[in-house]
């Protein structure tokens, strides 16, 4: 059974995450605060951690980093912070996924399921994606699909390759930018949209309305399977 680890101040927000959840068959663990939170995932060690930002002894984006020294487990900010840079810094910090208060309870158990699948079926995607009609072989560096070869520049392998080995995992505009180009283009935005252009050009059946090559405005990018 998926333990699930809820780290939030607002008691409404608590006990209605307890009833959805276990309703629906998650073990649930609850905190009011970072410290107790901590150490609880020391303690119980949460198959998923939903955390708040706005904790009263100390902010969610440095709880997130303490659970990226010792423990892998898939963390989804659950904030009130609705700006780009609070986004960014939990994605940087570490977090997986970032959800605006207030929210869609299914929304919610949607990035719950979709995290915790990645993580049961491994964090990297196989040696081969699918992607709509294509067929992506990471191992080959190839792409097919109708007995025909699309043709990836070295650059757009790079940004794909990324993409499709965190399948559902939201990953920030600054880490693409630094994986990708290097730290030198971590504001170079710009290089990030024309190139997922020219992935949904190639690999998207409707590019104007991506199905599995995803913008999430101000955040970043994702692969959904």
């Amino acid at each position: 059974m998926t333990r699930v680890l809820v780290v939030d101040d607002e008691p409404q927000i608590v006990r209605a995450l307890r009833i959805y959840l276990k309703a629906r068959g998650y073990t649930v663990d609850t905190a009011p605060d970072a410290a107790s939170g901590l150490h609880l995932a020391a303690r119980n060690h949460p198959d998923l951690v939903v955390l708040d930002l706005g904790l009263p002894d100390m902010d969610g984006t440095e709880v997130v980093r303490g659970l990226r020294g010792w423990t892998a487990v898939p963390i989804i900010v659950l904030s009130g912070r609705a700006g780009s840079l609070d986004k960014v810094q939990a994605l940087d910090a570490g977090a997986d996924d970032y959800i605006t208060k207030p929210f869609s309870i299914d929304e919610l158990l949607a990035r719950i399921r979709a995290v915790t699948r990645r993580t049961h079926n491994g964090d990297d995607a196989g040696p081969q994606v699918l992607i709509g009609r294509y067929t992506v072989d990471l191992a080959a560096r190839s792409v097919t699909g109708d007995d025909s070869e699309v043709r990836l520049t070295p650059t757009e392998w790079q940004l794909l390759e990324h993409l499709l080995r965190h399948p559902g995992k939201l990953i920030s505009q600054r880490h693409l930018l630094h994986d990708v180009w290097g730290p030198e283009y971590h504001g170079q935005t710009n290089y990030l949209r024309q190139y997922m252009a020219r992935l949904r050009r190639k690999l998207e059946a409707d590019p104007a309305r991506p199905r599995h090559l995803l913008t999430e405005p101000g955040m970043g990018y994702r692969y959904r399977p």
